[in-house]
């Protein structure tokens, strides 16, 4: 009977010991994730709309405002601090959250770079630190966060090229990089992001051509790279990809045509924004098959032969720009699309000027609305 009780002492003492390695990691993690968040008040200079002002010991770190935890650990998971007007820079301690799953602070004043710690987030998902004033270069070693699903870093001032160790991010679906100083290329690499839905890269100084392997991306919704100082042909597959909605290259030095059968091939399109390029050959009457497009763009290229009277087809169509072309031959037929054109009754823009008409305008178009 001693044996029996003496046994069972120890085996209690023993499960005892057991519990306690993860009761110490927890609260250890805890206090990790208390002190990470107070070294990213510290990094804030200014919060004149008082976001942070709950930030104190009065409450439990989880209940601040714009902080989330997971109930199961009480470990950070999300930071939202978007609109915050928030003055200051990102702590490094950022990359000690180690749970974290969202970061999202757009919007606000801060500046300086962005950490390199934030390499260590590896269960993170969402980064969007849009509209700041972070200058310096992307990190190279984003790609240690496999879970990554949106990168937002717009309208912001940084510089260097685009890593090609992005496209070693699988998961990735969004990546926006828009309104900043990069230079280079576009890594051909992006081509490896099977998931991607929307790459969003106008208004830097990009260079170079834009890569084939792009048209591989078949989830692709958004493709914008407007703005740049790209040059060369415009990938044919690019035009092949029926998920796409919107694509806008406008302003760079691309060559290419519109594939004939354009609107077969891309039924979801609803914006297509070519001006600004050197693009040449006809305008496919086959846009009409493209049912939802509200804008088309082609200003300022190299567009010869009739505008086709098919576009009369689209009921959503808001804007057609065919300014600064080749189009018609000063013959007296040239003008006859705009007949159908008045079934489109929510056309608000649409400009013809710079090209080759010729004849009067239909009676029917100055009926209907003032497009």
């Amino acid at each position: 009977m001693e044996n029996f009780r003496y046994l069972h002492v120890l085996a209690l003492l023993l499960f005892t010991n057991l519990l306690r390695p993860t009761t110490v990691v927890s609260s250890f993690g805890n206090e990790t994730d208390h002190l990470a968040l107070l070294k990213f008040k510290e990094s804030i200079v200014a919060d004149p709309q008082g976001f942070l002002n709950s930030w104190n010991d009065s409450v439990h770190f989880c209940k601040w405002q714009g902080v989330t935890c997971g109930i199961r650990h009480q470990r950070v998971t999300a930071l939202n601090l978007p609109h915050s007007n928030l003055h200051g820079t990102i702590s490094p301690y950022i990359g000690n959250l180690s749970f974290l799953r969202t970061f999202y602070i757009p919007n606000n004043s801060l500046s300086g770079k962005i950490p390199q710690q934030v390499d260590r987030l590896f269960r993170l998902r969402h980064l969007n630190l849009s509209l700041n004033i972070l200058e310096g270069g992307i990190p190279d070693n984003l790609s240690f966060c496999r879970e990554l699903i949106i990168i937002s870093f717009g309208s912001n001032r940084l510089t260097g090229k685009i890593p090609s160790e992005i496209g070693s991010l699988m998961k990735l679906v969004h990546l926006n990089l828009e309104k900043n100083n990069l230079t280079g290329g576009i890594p051909p690499s992006l081509g490896n992001l099977s998931s991607l839905a929307v790459l969003t890269l106008p208004w830097n100084n990009l260079v170079g051509t834009v890569p084939e392997v792009l048209g591989r991306l078949r989830s692709l919704s958004s493709f914008a790279i407007g703005v740049n100082d790209l040059s060369g042909m415009f990938p044919p597959s690019l035009f092949n990809i029926s998920s796409m909605k919107d694509l806008s290259i406008t302003g760079n030095k691309l060559k290419g045509s519109i594939p004939p059968g354009i609107g077969q091939n891309m039924p979801n399109l609803q914006k297509m924004l070519l001006g600004m390029n050197e693009f040449s050959t006809q305008i496919p009457a086959s846009f009409s098959n493209a049912s939802q497009l509200q804008e088309l763009d082609v200003w300022g290229n190299h567009f010869v032969g009739q505008v086709p009277l098919s576009f009369g087809n689209l009921p959503n169509l808001r804007w057609l720009n065919f300014g600064y072309n080749n189009l018609g031959s000063n013959s007296s037929n040239d003008l006859i699309f705009m007949t159908p054109l008045t079934n489109c009754s929510n056309l608000e823009m649409l400009c013809l000027s710079d090209n080759n008409f010729g004849g009067v305008l239909p009676n029917s178009s100055n009926s209907g609305n003032d497009s």
